[in-house]
């Protein structure tokens, strides 16, 4: 047996980060290692503190790397930690509480890599208020038939609709074939109101674009065009964050960009050993994400007009309890009440 490699440490935002393992392969296709992730994460640390300082974060960790056992931490050992490590309290939609980690400077990422984390989740709240969020994120997933060029033309759409309503969205690959736009947003509404919201902005998406969007909950009535992931705004529901690595064989990152260039860009370009050239070359495109928070009032307004038009709640996640007004959650075609043309 070879001799095992030794742990090192390093001097991050004033503390002491260890690295153990450095060696471990995590994406095994792309031969980087533990070590290449924990220095990924200290290089695009400009632009990854932007996306998670303060925010509860849960972690998707793969301490075998990827292919081997994979979990989600939401909760920070009360033991075995650095003293300095932070954390926020959250509360699940089944009313358990959990002390999340929630990152105050860039060792706090370091690390989260040391113990094995590929992918960060934060919540769109901040620890001050972990129960009002202050990002609004808008999940283009495209379905079977559609892909990124398509989840791209619809992001094109959404910012005109933005632009009319007087609000700045923030594009990022997701890492995979779909796009994420964040605003944000003024932290004065619950989960449900913004959420309410995200629901109104992507009807009047889909209305405009019917044959490209879609906010039909159940994948029988999709077809083949871009989901907009209305459930992303609900309590606990997470998206990985920008500049975070994804859990693939390639290694890919979800990476802000321009809205000038979304169109052409190929997300697979996007990975662990290109992003951080990238990022120190043209800087971070969210760099001013925090300037301009909205007043998310329009949309509000836009879902009591869908609500008094017969448009009200859609579903929520199925390990979400029942939510005031929200519709049965039956797949439409198993549904024996649903009205037969």
């Amino acid at each position: 047996m070879g001799a095992r490699a030794t742990a090192e440490e390093f001097e991050i935002a004033g503390h002491t980060v260890r690295l153990s393992s450095p060696d471990r392969v995590i994406f095994p296709e792309r031969g980087f290692t533990k070590a290449d992730v924990f220095h990924y994460y200290v290089a695009v640390g400009e632009g990854i503190m932007r996306a998670l300082r303060e925010r509860p974060t849960t972690l998707q960790r793969f301490p075998e790397g990827i292919g081997g056992e994979m979990f989600f931490q939401k909760r920070v050992p009360a033991r075995g930690v650095p003293p300095w490590v932070r954390t926020a309290e959250i509360s699940f939609p089944s009313g358990r509480t959990a002390a999340e980690l929630c990152p105050a400077d860039l060792a706090h990422v370091a690390w989260a890599a040391q113990m094995g984390t590929v992918v960060f989740h934060p919540w769109p709240v901040r620890a001050a208020d972990p129960d009002r969020p202050d990002e609004l994120r808008i999940d283009l997933d495209p379905q079977p038939g559609t892909d990124f060029a398509d989840a791209a033309t619809a992001a094109g759409e959404l910012r005109g609709l933005l632009d009319e309503l007087g609000a700045t969205g923030w594009p990022k690959t997701s890492g995979g074939r779909g796009v994420h736009v964040y605003l944000r947003i003024h932290p004065r509404w619950t989960f449900v109101e913004v959420r309410r919201a995200t629901i109104a902005l992507a009807r009047e998406l889909e209305r405009r674009r019917p044959e490209l969007v879609t906010t039909a909950w159940w994948k029988e009535e999709r077809g083949r065009r871009v989901f907009v992931d209305y459930n992303q705004m609900a309590r606990d529901r997470t998206i990985a964050c920008a500049w975070s690595l994804r859990a693939n064989a390639r290694a890919t990152v979800s990476t802000p960009v321009d809205w000038a260039e979304l169109p052409d860009v190929d997300p697979d370009d996007f990975h662990l050993g290109s992003v951080p050239a990238r990022l120190a070359e043209r800087g971070d495109p969210h760099a001013g994400i925090d300037d301009t928070p909205w007043d998310i009032t329009p949309l509000l307004e836009w879902a009591e007009r869908d609500a008094a038009a017969g448009q009200g709640d859609l579903p929520y996640p199925p390990d979400h309890p029942k939510m005031p007004g929200e519709p049965k959650r039956v797949q439409p075609s198993k549904d024996r009440d649903r009205p037969r043309s």
